[in-house]
C-alpha cells in the first residue's frame, strides 16, 4: 500500500513541472517517470528496502516520497539541460 502512496505523491509533484521550461530528459514523460522512480527509490531506502504493509501506511509515508520525487525531477532536469546545451559532435 505504501508503494501506491509513493507513486501518487510522485505524480502529484510531477504536475508542477508545467511551470518550468521543458528541459527534462525525455520531455514531460521523462519527468513523469523520474518523479515516480525518485519517490519509490527514496521510499524504499527510508524503509530499509522493505515495503510497509497496509496497517503501517500513514501520512509519514507520503512525506517520505516528497524529497525523492523532487530529487528525481531535479536530476532529470539537470541532465536534460546538460544534454540539450551540448553541441552535437558532427552528427547529421
Amino acid at each position: 500500500m505504501s508503494v501506491l502512496v509513493w507513486v501518487m505523491m510522485g505524480i502529484a509533484l510531477w504536475h508542477f513541472t508545467v511551470w518550468f521550461p521543458d528541459r527534462y530528459w525525455g520531455g514531460i514523460v521523462g519527468a513523469f517517470l523520474a518523479a515516480i522512480a525518485g519517490a519509490v527509490i527514496v521510499g524504499l531506502i527510508a524503509n530499509g528496502v522493505g515495503i510497509p504493509g497496509r496497517h503501517d501506511t500513514h501520512l509519514g509515508q507520503a512525506l517520505i516520497a516528497i524529497p525523492g520525487a523532487l530529487l528525481g525531477l531535479a536530476i532529470s532536469y539537470l541532465y536534460g539541460a546538460r544534454v540539450e546545451s551540448t553541441p552535437d559532435s558532427g552528427r547529421a
